[in-house]
C-alpha cells in the first residue's frame, strides 16, 4: 500500500531556524534521496551543494531557497574546507535554516565530520541525514553487490589519495592487499595505476576483476572491466573518467550475471 502524504507529513523533521542539516544526496539518482532529505531542501533557506549534487536533485528545493556552490574538484579553484565550514557556522547565526548538501552520505569520504565538529563547537544546532553512498549504490546499480557469502566476508572502502592529493602513505598496503576480499575506491581514477602496482607488489593477484563505475545511478552510467593487472593500460587510454567508484575483487564477475541495468 503506497503511503499516503498524512503518512509521509508525519515522519517529516521540522527544520529550525539557525540550524543546519548535513544531507547526504545519495549517489545521483533523484530517486535515491530519503524523505528526510526531501523535507530538508523543502524547507531550507539556503542549500550549500559540492560539486556532485545533480541539478535535478537541487531543483527539489523550495523555490524561495538559496542555492550555492562550494563544490571542490581536483586542479581548479575552490573554496577550502575550513571556509565551507565556517560559512556553514555564519549562516546558522543569521538565524538561516541550512542544508548542506553532499553526494553519497556525508561521514563517507564526505568531509561531513570537520563541518559536524565545528558546528559543535560554536553551539550551533546540526542534524546528520545519511545518505546512499556510491560505493554501495552505485556499485548496485552496475550488477555489482559489494558482499556474497561464497565470495567474500568482508569489503574495506578507502579514498584514493590524502588531503594533499598524493596516493595515501598511511595505508597498510600490505596488509589490505592480501586480507581485504573486495575494496572499493573513492576519487582514485588519478592514482589508480600506482595503486594497483602496490596492490599487486604486495601480493594481490593480478588478474582479479576491476570494475570503474561512472556517473553511478545516472543515465550516464558508464562501467568499464578489466584486471588489476591491466588497470594501468585502461587509465591511460582514458577509457575511465571521475566521478568514478572502482572496485576490485571477484564480486566483479557477477555483473554479467545479475547486471539489471544497461551499462555502456
Amino acid at each position: 500500500m503506497p503511503l499516503s502524504q498524512n503518512a509521509i507529513d508525519q515522519h517529516t523533521l521540522k527544520l529550525e531556524k539557525g540550524a543546519v542539516w548535513l544531507v547526504g544526496a545519495g549517489p545521483g539518482d533523484p530517486g535515491l534521496l530519503t524523505l528526510h532529505a526531501l523535507a530538508a531542501l523543502q524547507q531550507a533557506d539556503i542549500v550549500v551543494h559540492d560539486a556532485l549534487v545533480s541539478a535535478e536533485i537541487l531543483a527539489m528545493a523550495n523555490d524561495g531557497a538559496e542555492i550555492e556552490s562550494v563544490g571542490k574538484r581536483g586542479g581548479k579553484p575552490s573554496a577550502k574546507q575550513a571556509e565551507i565550514s565556517q560559512r556553514l557556522v555564519d549562516l546558522a547565526r543569521l538565524g538561516k535554516r541550512v542544508v548542506r548538501l553532499k553526494g553519497g552520505d556525508p561521514f563517507v569520504f564526505g568531509r561531513g565530520t570537520e563541518e559536524a565538529l565545528l558546528l559543535a563547537e560554536n553551539n550551533i544546532p546540526y542534524r546528520v541525514v545519511p545518505g546512499i553512498t556510491a560505493g554501495i549504490g552505485g556499485l548496485a546499480y552496475a550488477g555489482i553487490p559489494v558482499t556474497h557469502g561464497a565470495m567474500n566476508q568482508n569489503v574495506t572502502f578507502l579514498t584514493g589519495h590524502d588531503p594533499a592529493g598524493d596516493v595515501p602513505d598511511s595505508i597498510n598496503w600490505p596488509a589490505l592487499a592480501i586480507s581485504s576480499d573486495v575494496l572499493v575506491l573513492y576519487m582514485a581514477i588519478r592514482h589508480m595505476p600506482a595503486i594497483a602496482e602496490k596492490l599487486i607488489s604486495c601480493g594481490r593477484n593480478p588478474s582479479q576483476p576491476v570494475a570503474f563505475v561512472r556517473n553511478a545511478t545516472l543515465a550516464s552510467q558508464h562501467v568499464v572491466e578489466t584486471t588489476l593487472g591491466e588497470v594501468g593500460e585502461v587509465v591511460a587510454a582514458k577509457r575511465v573518467a571521475s566521478p568514478s567508484i572502482v572496485v576490485i575483487g571477484d564480486v566483479v564477475s557477477l555483473r554479467g550475471l545479475i547486471g539489471w541495468v544497461e551499462n555502456s
